[in-house]
């Protein structure tokens, strides 16, 4: 929970400079630069720009706001995920699996392949019950950053914007955009995982030794053991496979999070979600399409190299 609540502290002026981009606010106008091949293009301002406006505008402190309730959200997510993790091991979500021998070789692949899916499912039910108990915090936290747009200080407190949110929209208030987030989260982990499991089982296992005897690709057992250098070499690449999924799996799934923040701030008496940065979105799939229409499915994915689309416009102070 501490190193989680440090990452958080740390990632704070990302996040809110990334949250800003994504609601579409350009507070400064795009200068000419040059890409990375050299052509002289129009850029919009990258995380650093914006990141030194924000800090002319509020201060230091003021790259920090809505740190409050991500970091309620992330110590109650790191619990109830452990504690959800932990149930689904015990057998709350199946029963457990004795048959499973990591050290067995007969019907090797089906049987790693059927850890990854029980492994992946357990994920899926933790991450899914930590998202839904976090919710109410994650949208507390945009609506806070969002709040630099029009000045408003509506969601001063994290107890005072429960009461807000609780008094103007209801229940449902909390759980704006949810329902893309999950979609996201559960799409990203099984893309990431079972891509990786393919290419350890298919590229780096097969082009390799040849060996019939192969690690899971699931850890298992507390003993420790030397491994050859080629072994060694090969666990290597996996974590790297595993890491290279997960950054591929997050690009595919980004339009998912940034309709969900979308969402979470759309009509909410705030600026940002009001005209002319958003029109009022019926549900998530309205907000979907529309920005498939204008094509910005993916702003606020990068926050470098901002080249400026032809033939859009922003909103500039």
């Amino acid at each position: 929970v501490l190193l989680g609540s440090g990452l958080t502290v740390l990632s704070q002026p990302l996040m809110y400079v990334k949250v800003l981009v994504q609601v579409g606010y350009e507070p400064l106008p795009p200068t000419l630069g040059r890409n990375v091949f050299g052509r002289q293009v129009y850029q919009l301002p990258g995380l650093f720009a914006y990141a030194k406006h924000i800090v002319k505008v509020d201060g230091r402190a003021g790259l920090f706001k809505g740190l409050t309730p991500r970091l309620c959200s992330s110590a109650i997510g790191t619990v109830v995920h452990g504690k959800v993790l932990q149930w689904c091991l015990s057998g709350g979500c199946s029963p457990p699996d004795a048959s499973f021998q990591p050290g067995s070789s007969k019907k090797e692949t089906v049987s790693s392949l059927e850890q990854v899916l029980k492994e992946t499912s357990r994920e899926m039910v933790a991450r899914s019950a930590a998202t839904l108990i976090t919710h109410p915090f994650h949208v507390i936290t945009l609506r806070c950053m969002v709040q630099f747009i029009g000045r408003e200080t509506k969601y001063s407190g994290t107890l005072s914007a429960f009461a807000t949110i609780y008094r103007e929209e209801g229940i449902l208030g909390f759980f704006a955009g949810l329902i893309p987030r999950l979609l996201g989260d559960i799409l990203s982990l099984w893309l990431c995982n079972m891509l990786a499991y393919l290419i350890n089982t298919y590229a780096l296992e097969n082009g390799g030794t040849g060996q019939g005897n192969r690690a899971p690709l699931w850890g298992g057992g507390g003993s420790r053991c030397f491994l050859p250098p080629q072994v060694s070499t090969m666990t290597e690449m996996k974590s790297y496979s595993q890491a290279v999924t997960g950054f591929f799996a997050s690009m595919l799934t980004y339009p998912f999070v940034l309709v969900s923040n979308l969402m979470a701030v759309n009509n909410c008496g705030l600026a940002g979600g009001l005209l002319p940065y958003a029109p009022t979105y019926s549900s998530w799939l309205d907000c979907w399409s529309q920005l498939h229409r204008e094509g910005n499915m993916s702003r606020g994915n990068s926050l470098f190299f901002r080249k400026v689309p032809a033939g859009k416009r922003y909103v500039w102070d």
